[in-house]
């Protein structure tokens, strides 16, 4: 069965840095774009990076406007593993993080394969 696994959530403060990791296992997913969404509290799920791999040598990524410049999506296919680096954070990245994998890239939350999240807190 497919899962996806995220960890390396944590309490950070405003400016610092911190990777989160998404293990997959169950299925291949080297041709399926992987993403990282948010929850806040009160909020609705939103969508933060993903990246997609073309099957040859190039990878895709796609981010939020709220995130561009500050985090980083990549993928390690041979580990079936997707990582976040966040750096910059600050207290509205205060979120779960979701890890997420579908066919194709979309940035609504209609994706196929979803983890059961990560906390991450950012302290002022």
């Amino acid at each position: 069965q497919a899962q996806l696994v995220e960890s390396g959530g944590g309490l950070v403060q405003a400016g610092d840095s911190l990777r989160i990791s998404c293990a997959a296992s169950g299925r291949t997913f080297s041709s399926y774009a992987m993403g990282w969404f948010r929850q806040a509290p009160g909020k609705e799920r939103e969508f933060v990076a993903a990246i997609w791999w073309d099957g040859r040598s190039t990878y895709y990524p796609y981010y939020a406007d709220s995130v561009k410049g500050r985090f980083t999506i990549s993928r390690d296919t041979a580990k079936n593993t997707v990582y976040l680096q966040m750096n910059s954070l600050k207290p509205e990245d205060t979120a779960v993080y979701y890890c997420a994998a579908h066919t194709i890239v979309v940035l609504t939350t209609a994706w196929s394969y979803w983890g059961k999240g990560t906390l991450v807190t950012v302290s002022s």
